[in-house]
């Protein structure tokens, strides 16, 4: 019986051993890969952050870009889903057109699932007028 317990104890003993040096040399390890993968990770991030900012300043500075073939004062950005809707001839005061226009920053930049769906409904000619008179409601809240 005390064979058993002695076996224990440095069983015990043996595991607590082991444990503190695997803690010791993994926590270096870890450190290590931490400082290498951290400062990847870090540049991986500033990169995607600067392509995502020059696409929102490239969004907004297109319609003073040469290949903007539509009057800047036409245009009103929205930003999503969409980034432009131009009106085409309102600063004449002679529309004749609504373009819904997207600016994709990259040569391989495409529309998004969403973007493609709304394409094939305005393609489609599934586009509306509405008003909304708060006139009524205003009447409505009087009383």
């Amino acid at each position: 019986m005390i064979e058993i317990v002695v076996f224990i104890i440095g069983l015990l003993i043996g595991i607590f051993l082991a444990y503190i040096y695997l803690r010791g040399r993994l926590s270096v390890q870890f450190e290590r890969w931490k400082a290498e993968f951290g400062e990847r990770i870090g540049r991986e991030v500033l990169e995607r952050s600067r392509a995502v900012l020059k696409g929102r300043i490239g969004e907004q500075l297109a319609p003073l870009l040469p290949m903007f073939k539509h009057e800047p004062a036409d245009a009103r950005f929205i930003g999503s889903p969409v980034d432009y809707v131009v009106f085409d001839g309102y600063k004449e005061e002679d529309p004749r057109r609504v373009i819904f226009l997207d600016i994709k920053t990259g040569k391989t930049a495409a529309l998004s699932p969403i973007e493609r769906k709304l394409k094939r409904v305005i393609e489609q000619g599934k586009v509306e007028w509405e008003t909304i008179h708060t006139g009524a409601l205003e009447e409505e809240a009087k009383k």
